[in-house]
């Protein structure tokens, strides 16, 4: 890890952080903790509650001191050179960080001055990022008549106002209805296409599936498992038939009509054949055909493919805290 133009925006080797009048259970909060994040990339960092998410973007935003281990924000090493690494981040908490008296475009003039902006240049860099997140026609408007996506968005905005190499989002959407995440996922996406690396905690897998080019899972203190979304899916399994039968006395029969397309063992769960596929296309509609001409009756008969949901259940032993519903990955023959 050295050098001061890496291909890897962060990296983290090692890294250990001790809370020693914490609970016995809570005491490690992190425990070898490695992390590699590519530059220009939204990277994910996904956990149950008491992982170590916030702790390790504590250490690497240079708030928090490490106790052991490496860690290096756009190439600068966050212990000893911690004022190279803010001059080259931002960070977005979980809850916005604006004055409700204020209008949006005082706001990030406001951000502008305490960055030691010129008036003229915080001005300027207002104006230019309300039209950047879609809030030209709002800046005037005082905060307290934003929705919570366009709050989120201005937040996201303040954090760029000198314009972060890096920016570390924790939680970005929590507590948005889906309008406000979209919002919120436009402006990311808008820092991302700019160049900017955004590594972020999230509590909604479908969002990480959906927006992230690569994901960490961890559990007790470091990464048990790093890959894109569709990496990790595959580490659970591959696609697979599930047929519901409308006579539980059909599953002999099903089982047989089905084999043909299985690339593994076939199961029953809870009066569901479940039958691992290869082509998911390709085996739904042959193993509809095959079932109706068998005259065998369903309820329904669906493909599916993992989730990162199951992925997080599997390797980190905790379920995950998403309360929405998840993204449909499914293709279904009507019954």
């Amino acid at each position: 890890m050295r050098g001061r133009e890496p291909d890897s925006a962060i990296e983290a080797r090692g890294v250990r952080k001790k809370y020693p009048s914490a609970a016995p259970e809570e005491r490690s909060a992190l425990d070898g903790f490695d992390l590699t994040v590519a530059r220009g990339s939204v990277h994910g960092l996904l956990g149950p509650n008491g992982a170590g998410k916030t702790t390790a973007v504590r250490i690497m935003a240079t708030l928090l001191d490490l106790d052991a281990g490496e860690a290096r924000v756009a190439g600068y090493d966050v212990a000893r050179e911690g004022r190279q690494v803010r001059r080259r981040i931002g960070l977005v908490g979980q809850y916005a960080a604006v004055d409700e008296e204020l209008s949006g475009l005082q706001n990030l003039v406001m951000f502008g001055r305490l960055s030691r902006l010129s008036p003229r240049a915080a001005r300027h860099r207002a104006e230019e990022l309300l039209e950047q997140f879609g809030l030209a026609e709002t800046g005037p408007k005082r905060i307290s008549a934003y929705s919570g996506g366009m709050r989120r968005r201005l937040d996201l905005a303040a954090g760029l106002v000198v314009a972060p190499q890096i920016l570390f989002v924790d939680e970005p959407t929590t507590g948005l209805d889906p309008a406000g995440r979209r919002d919120v996922w436009d402006a990311i996406r808008i820092l991302v296409d700019g160049g900017t690396t955004v590594l972020l905690t999230t509590q909604y897998l479908e969002e990480a599936d959906r927006f992230a080019d690569r994901i960490s899972m961890l559990a007790h203190g470091r990464v048990v498992a790093d890959g894109t979304p569709a990496e990790l899916k595959a580490r659970v399994g591959s696609d697979w038939l599930e047929v519901l039968p409308r006579a539980e006395a059909d599953i002999p029969r099903i089982t047989k009509a089905v084999r043909r397309w299985a690339s593994g063992d076939i199961r029953t769960v809870n009066g569901r054949v479940r039958v691992p596929v290869l082509d998911r296309t390709t085996s739904l509609l042959g193993a509809a055909a095959a079932l109706q001409d068998a005259g065998i009756a369903l309820d329904d008969l669906t493909v599916r493919t993992p989730t990162l949901d199951e992925v997080f259940i599997q390797l980190t032993g905790a379920a995950a805290t998403d309360d929405t519903t998840p993204a449909d990955d499914t293709q279904k023959v009507p019954a």
